[in-house]
C-alpha cells in the first residue's frame, strides 16, 4: 500500500491525538523534537543489535529485524508529526533539497 506524505501525515497525527488524549501528555515543540532524537535512539540500537555490535537480549535476526523495522516507522511518524506541527511542506523541500538535482541531472543529458 503507498500512501502520499499528507496522507501517512494525517494519520500519523490521529494516532498522536488519541495518544495525547489517553496519556494526557502535553505536545509542546521540544516535545517533537525530543520523541524524533528518542527514536532515532532505539532505531540506532536495533541497528547495532543487527549487525552484532550491540547485545541481543535473547533474540534472533527476525526478532531485531522487525524491531528494527518499528522503529524506522516510529523515526518517520514523528519526522511527519514535527513537521506537521512545524508547517513544514516536506514535498516541497524534498522537491528544493534533493529532486533539484535529478532536473541536473535530465538536462545535462
Amino acid at each position: 500500500m503507498s500512501r502520499s506524505l499528507v496522507e501517512l501525515s494525517e494519520l500519523v497525527a490521529q494516532v498522536s491525538d488519541m495518544y495525547a488524549r489517553e496519556t494526557g501528555v502535553h505536545r509542546d515543540d521540544d516535545w517533537y523534537a525530543l520523541k524524533m532524537q528518542e527514536e532515532l535512539g532505539e532505531l540506532i540500537a536495533e541497528h547495532l543489535r543487527l549487525s552484532g555490535r550491540g547485545r541481543r537480549k535473547g533474540q534472533d535476526d527476525a526478532a531485531i529485524t522487525s524491531a528494527r523495522n518499528d522503529e524506522a516507522a516510529d523515526l518517520l511518524a514523528f519526522l511527519l508529526l514535527y513537521a506537521r506541527h512545524n508547517g513544514i511542506d516536506l514535498d516541497a523541500a524534498l522537491d528544493r533539497k534533493w529532486f533539484h538535482y535529478l532536473r541536473r541531472d535530465a538536462e545535462s543529458r
